[in-house]
């Protein structure tokens, strides 16, 4: 689907809150106002809430079915998709990282805490949120997902490691 919109310029915070619905839902920007998303009716709910947000802000939009002309345009329509979400999967992974790190200093320097144990948690939760949020607009399964599932089971473990040392450091087991 091709979603095209034109909003007022102003007051700008239409137009962010038609980005931010977009974005939310999965679509790619593929120019000033044109925005790309898999024909699948998740991503057609999210347009459709764009489509209304455009509406009631005074704009336009139309929604299009695009498949391309030929086997390339459609090739090339699944890869612009694709790159955007390697990109977020690679923030992903990347936020991770900091997330094993951020346990790692934690165990080093002994902060073996009842209320850092709750901060790891709630940092976890996010990337959980975060991957299920990920998976949903992945329509197209973008190479990154599986070292992205990997890494978020590396992340539940290393939690699992850290509660049980803050436990054993503030005497519950």
């Amino acid at each position: 689907m091709v979603l095209l919109f034109r909003v007022p310029a102003e007051p700008s915070r239409h137009r962010v809150a038609v980005w931010r619905e977009l974005r939310r839902t999965g679509a790619v920007p593929i120019g000033q106002s044109a925005w790309l998303a898999p024909a699948a009716p998740a991503f057609a709910d999210g347009i459709g809430r764009a489509v209304r947000l455009v509406q009631a802000a005074g704009g336009e939009a139309v929604v299009l079915d695009a498949g391309g002309h030929g086997p390339a345009d459609a090739e090339r329509l699944a890869a612009v998709y694709t790159a955007a979400r390697e990109a977020e999967w690679a923030e992903f992974l990347a936020e991770c990282a900091k997330y094993l790190a951020e346990l790692d200093k934690e165990i080093a320097t002994g902060k073996l805490t009842l209320a850092e144990l709750d901060e790891e948690e709630q940092s976890l939760e996010r990337l959980r949120r975060w991957h299920r949020e990920l998976r949903l607009r992945d329509a197209l399964g973008a190479p990154s997902a599986p070292a992205a599932e990997r890494r978020l089971k590396d992340c539940q473990a290393k939690l699992e490691d850290y509660t049980q040392r803050v436990f054993r450091a503030v005497g519950g087991q």
